[in-house]
């Protein structure tokens, strides 16, 4: 659905390009975690995918469309919660009156159910609301157009702990098969339970994309144990545990925080583990 294509961009004219011919598809009824560290560049990337910056060379398609040129069927399939976000100082219900028309998928009942979950007031003075009271609402917005393709940043910034249990409720409750979910987060904590599919970048590199099906069933985590040919060993207040190629038959639940610490530490063993 979402095809990333030979994509090279830069912020400046120094020559360095913070993405190089970078290539990544995106596929329905999946739910992406997009992990890297800081400065890999994930929120550029995720502002390419939504045609809001203008590669140097390849391009972003959606269904076959070029995002970039920001055509009306393509827009009204796509939405983005960024980071960061001012509202306008009016209403909710003022604010959907404007904006839902846009997208012809939009369902107020579905909003309504969202906030809700989120224990938010179907009708409000936007400006009046803390941040993270902002982002419940716009996230249930956003989640109510009910475009194919999501695309959060940082979703549970500045969320409270019954807040994010909230947030992967409401997540699990509005992807359906043909929807296409992707959040890049550091709090890999707060996502790991709603992530059917992880994708890890480095230096303009894909090093990992693959489900967590797929993870399960060729690493193991765990503690640590004699004779272990370890990928990573990381100590913890449960002792040592550790990130190893699994043995036949045995499938471990996916530990993100591992994972993605393994995948940096260990980039060419995790490719060639799973053939990418």
């Amino acid at each position: 659905m979402l095809q990333i294509t030979n994509l090279s961009f830069s912020y400046n004219k120094s020559g360095h390009k913070l993405f190089h011919d970078f290539s990544l598809d995106l596929q329905p009824g999946n739910i992406y975690g997009l992990l890297g560290k800081n400065g890999a560049g994930k929120s550029t990337l995720i502002y390419l995918m939504t045609g809001l910056l203008t590669p140097a060379s390849g391009q972003v398609t959606l269904d076959g469309i070029d995002v970039r040129r920001r055509l009306p069927k393509t827009l009204s399939d796509l939405f983005l919660v960024p980071e960061e976000f001012e509202l306008p100082h009016t209403t909710l219900s003022q604010f959907v009156k404007i904006n839902a028309p846009f997208y012809p998928n939009f369902s107020v009942d579905d909003m309504n159910r969202y906030l809700d979950t989120f224990e938010m007031e179907h009708d409000c003075k936007l400006q009046s609301l803390s941040m993270g009271q902002k982002k419940k609402v716009f996230m249930s917005f956003a989640l109510a157009t009910n475009t194919r393709v999501l695309i959060m940043d940082e979703p549970t910034n500045g969320l409270d702990i019954p807040s994010k249990s909230q947030w992967r409720k409401i997540i699990a409750s509005g992807m359906t098969d043909d929807k296409m979910m992707l959040f890049s987060t550091h709090q890999v904590r707060d996502i790991e339970q709603v992530l059917d599919h992880v994708t890890i970048i480095d230096q303009s590199q894909v090093l990992l994309n693959a489900s967590l099906g797929e993870v399960a069933s060729r690493l193991a985590f765990r503690p640590m144990r004699e004779g272990d040919q370890t990928l990573l060993a990381q100590t913890s207040a449960m002792g040592t545990l550790v990130v190893t190629p699994a043995l036949a038959g045995e499938e471990t639940q996916v530990d993100l925080e591992l994972l993605f610490n393994a995948t940096l530490q260990q980039p060419q063993a995790i490719r060639q583990l799973f053939g990418q």
